[in-house]
């Protein structure tokens, strides 16, 4: 198993984190056609293994063979890889383990939102999360596909399923009836409460999950998205024709830019603004390791700095009593009720609801929610 040693030390030594880490490992294979399908399998748990939790080892910046092995082991062994222990590890005679501090993962002294515990959370980094997905219709053909496929499943709400991550379901499921959506993202929509022809705005759409969420909600609403993404809001549109749903108003624009956003908008104006804007993605570490592993916390004063600036902006476009949602998938303070005190002392807007949605004991994201009006 030499050359699985010398693969993934190559992996760890020339990754930077500017791309994320399962792209690069899938790029690196590709280069590598040799490597099998369990090499490749094996490659990535040890490299998310070490991303998650190396730098609580012991030793783990010392420079050498022993030491990285030692290290990768101690990774292994915490993240419960004990069957790629075995393969490696079956000529190696036992050696005592490297001491592992909790604290060490990240030694940033950062407030964290109300409703998380610092361990709790740096604890949740060392397991992958679940699969998730929404039921939209045809619930009983899902469930008797998964039972039929010996799929394990849990019911986390009426519509909610979890799934073991990377189950294979996309031949399985007829792709209309479900959304592929973690459970903390499902449940903002329970801030949401949409009438029936209400006017809303998604001002940072991504993808789309919570515009389609809205929209399964309420399929009256008539629906606006913006991004700074033209691929990205071409991937909302197919997402939105696939389950047969008109797509939405759709805008490529810079709403941190006040005049871009006018010229965008006009005079136009919402009952309800979606406001889910881009932030330090510290609620789904446990998704992407590698994130927390490189990230520079110089970084979270132009997160904040970027967030108040979008919220207050888009404000600008909300009918007098109408909801303003503001949501990060961040559990920095930060980035969430710091930024919640800036929108409302800017804007005059009032705080309705708040609220961390702790997905940890679900193997889920965490989420931040405020509702202003």
């Amino acid at each position: 198993m030499r050359y699985i040693w010398q693969h993934v030390s190559t992996i760890i030594s020339t990754y930077r984190g500017e791309v994320p880490l399962a792209h690069f490992i899938r790029n690196y294979c590709k280069h590598h056609p040799k490597l099998g399908s369990r090499d490749r399998k094996m490659l990535n748990d040890m490299a998310f293994s070490w991303y998650r939790c190396s730098k609580g080892v012991a030793g783990s910046d010392i420079i050498d063979v022993q030491h990285f092995e030692a290290t990768m082991k101690a990774c292994l062994q915490i993240c419960s890889h004990t069957h790629i222990i075995e393969r490696l590890f079956t000529e190696t005679p036992a050696t005592e383990a490297p001491l592992f501090d909790i604290n060490g993962l990240f030694t940033q002294d950062l407030a964290l939102s109300a409703g998380i515990a610092r361990e709790e959370w740096l604890r949740s980094i060392l397991t992958q999360p679940a699969l998730f997905i929404r039921i939209r219709k045809n619930e009983d053909l899902i469930v008797k596909a998964l039972y039929e496929h010996e799929i394990p499943f849990t019911f986390i709400s009426e519509t909610c399923l979890s799934l073991p991550n990377g189950a294979k379901i996309d031949e399985l499921l007829l792709s209309e009836s479900y959304v592929v959506q973690d459970a903390s993202s499902q449940l903002t929509g329970q801030y949401f409460n949409p009438q029936k022809s209400e006017t809303w705005y998604d001002a940072c759409s991504g993808a789309g999950g919570k515009s389609l969420l809205l929209k399964d909600m309420e399929p009256s609403v008539q629906l606006t998205v913006t991004d700074v993404r033209e691929s990205i809001l071409h991937n909302l549109k197919e997402r939105f024709r696939q389950y047969n749903i008109t797509p939405p108003m759709a805008y490529v624009t810079n709403v941190s830019d006040k005049d871009k956003l006018d010229k965008t908008l006009g005079a136009r104006r919402f009952d309800n603004i979606i406001c889910d804007v881009p932030c330090s993605g510290s609620g789904t570490w446990a998704r992407t390791p590698e994130q927390m592993y490189f990230f520079d916390p110089a970084t979270l004063n132009k997160f904040s700095s970027l967030q108040s600036t979008i919220a207050i902006n888009v404000s600008r476009f909300l009918k007098p009593g109408g909801k303003l949602i503001y949501i990060t998938c961040s559990v920095f303070k930060e980035e969430n009720e710091n930024v919640v005190e800036k929108i409302v002392a800017a804007t005059g807007l009032k705080v309705q609801q708040t609220q961390l949605i702790n997905g940890i004991k679900n193997k889920a994201d965490s989420m931040f929610v405020t509702v202003m009006g």
